[in-house]
Order: structure tokens, then sequence, then C-alpha cells
């Protein structure tokens, strides 16, 4: 036996409660792979899915849990053995499939990448989905054309997760970051991982009648969507480009086509969940060459698998600083 996130629905009321439980491993779902998980985090999604599920849970029980790293305990899929250091995110383990908030987790071989050298399980969890994401964001506005030099690189939503990581990296890289965030209390925060500039959310949270502003940014990354994209598309330098990665803000985008035609502005739709395994691999190494390590540490906020009903509703409420890596032995 051993400790899991479950997540159980009242069929009568409709309502969904999570605590931790004892379950075994003939409980857990299919995989030719077994891992004995050492570390997870908590993604918006995680919250939904601890929570009221946002359509994203397709049974329950459930065990929640987008991300997780450890170490492999049994394998019938000869690219790993016992002893192989693994991460996993995304091809919606944690929705569809038992995820990472358990001591022990069953998943396809083809969802899972050797842990790369450089990064431990916790520091791969500390990065999760969103510096995934934010990795891959990053590298999509380069193979774009984005160079340091060319001006400064926006990233909304920079206090959060994908934000803190891309505002790392960036930096590191050696590009002037600019990081959108609503809350002045994270200033001092941003600034020390990078951001040279911080830009108030109310300052870029309006629409505008003008489809064309001045150009201002060489690259965006962005994990608002709605109203703030819109208006960030049209203070685009010509030429650049938008990496899109969330809708904190909303879904709609109230744009005109005017910044595509007249500035060749270009915006890249950044998927995590699906991404080929080669383009895995890619992303998890440049985060082991390209992320400093000092950086990373001072996004962690610690947690255990007992601080996760709370958790969960926080980051729905946009109140997660950084990044959560919890320790699901402890």
């Amino acid at each position: 036996m051993f400790n899991a996130l479950v997540v159980n629905k009242d069929e009568d009321s409709g309502k969904t409660s999570a605590a931790v439980e004892q379950i075994s491993l003939d409980q857990l779902p299919a995989g030719e792979v077994t891992v004995a998980v050492e570390y997870s985090t908590v993604n918006y999604k995680d919250g939904l899915c601890i929570g009221p599920g946002g359509g994203l849970v397709r049974k329950y029980p459930h065990v929640p849990g987008i991300d997780f790293a450890g170490t492999v305990e049994a394998s019938s899929d000869d690219r790993y053995k016992r002893g192989d250091r693994v991460v996993l995110t995304g091809w919606r383990v944690g929705e569809a499939h038992w995820g990472g908030y358990s001591q022990k987790a069953n998943v396809r071989a083809d969802w899972l990448v050797p842990l790369p050298q450089g990064l431990d399980s916790r520091q791969a969890m500390a990065v999760g989905t969103a510096g995934f994401t934010a990795m891959l964001a990053v590298m999509a506005l380069e193979d774009h054309g984005l160079e340091p030099g060319h001006g400064p690189v926006l990233v909304t939503g920079a206090a959060g997760g994908v934000g803190s990581v891309a505002t790392a990296i960036l930096a590191n890289l050696g590009y002037e970051v600019a990081g959108v965030t609503g809350r002045p209390e994270t200033a001092d925060y941003l600034n020390s991982l990078g951001a040279t500039q911080i830009v108030a959310r109310e300052e870029i949270n309006e629409t505008t009648k003008r489809p064309l502003e001045s150009e201002t940014w060489a690259g965006c990354v962005d994990a608002v969507g709605g109203a703030m994209l819109a208006r960030v598309l049209g203070q685009m330098k010509y030429g650049a480009s938008v990496a899109a990665v969330g809708l904190a803000g909303g879904a709609a985008l109230p744009a005109t086509v005017v910044p595509f035609l007249l500035r060749g502005v270009n915006l890249l739709g950044i998927d995590s969940v699906m991404q080929p395994y080669e383009n895995r691999v890619r992303a998890w190494q440049r985060v082991a060459s390209d992320l400093p390590m000092d950086k990373l540490e001072a996004m962690i906020q610690p947690a255990a698998l007992s601080d996760l009903p709370q958790l969960g509703a926080d980051i729905l409420k946009g109140q997660v600083k950084g990044r959560v890596v919890v320790d699901v032995n402890s």
C-alpha cells in the first residue's frame, strides 16, 4: 500500500472531495512502466482536477497530477529499465489517466522522457509542465528569428509558473525582459529572476480601437490571452512573434488581422501536451543548459500531498507564485 491524493465525486450532489488515501498497485491503471514517483508539482489543470474537474476528468475516483519525476521500478518496454530516472509531462496524464499525486504510477513508455543530465527529479518538477512550456515558447520565438539585442521581450503573467521560468531563461540567454504582473508585490521577485522592466497589468490589459501602436516588443511569451494578447499584437515590432501559452485572461481574442498584414507579426501556438518525443528531449536538454538553477531554486514553494487540496484552490484564484514542488513521500 502507498499514499495518493484521491479525488472522489458524490454522484447525488455532483460535488468532489480530495484527500490522501492508501491505494495498492492493482488499483493503478495499466501501463508498461511502473515509476516510483519522487516529486510532482501544481499547475492550473491540476487545480481543476483536484476540484470540480473542469471537464478534464473522465471518471472517479481519480488521482490528479499532470507532471511527475522519479525512478523506474519495473518496465516491460526495452527503452526503460529498473533504476532509470524519468520525467513525464502531458499526454493527459492526471486528467484522463491517473497521474503523479501518488507514490507510484503506471504509464505508457511513450509518455516518458529520460531525465536529462544536470537535473534531478526535484528540479525537474520545479520546471514541470509550466517550465517545459516556457522553454517550448522560447524555442519557438528563436526558431522565428528572435535574438538578443533585437529589443525587449514581453512576458505576460510573469509571476506565474510559465512566466517565472520564461523570465529566468530569457534573461539568462541575454534578452532584455519586461514582465507584466497584476501583483505589484512581485516586482522584487521578478527583478531577481532577471526582469529589467515591470509592466503593470492595467497598463496593457485594456482594449484599444487602434489596431497598431508603437513598435515596442521584439518578442512575447503570453500566458494571458484575451484583451491583453490583442493589445500586445498591435505593439509588436515588424516581423516579431508572440508565443501563446495560456488563457488566464480569457479565450476570446478581440483583435484585428492588421498586425499580421502590415507588420508581419506571427502568433505561435504552444502546446505541451502532445509534443513529439524528439522536441520534448530537445526542450528538456535546453532547460538543463539554459535555466539557471539558482533562479529555479528561488521559485520553489515546497509542499506535501496533504497540502494539495488547498493549493489546487489557490492556483485557480491566481494566488500561487512561482513553482510548487510536491514531495509525494513526505
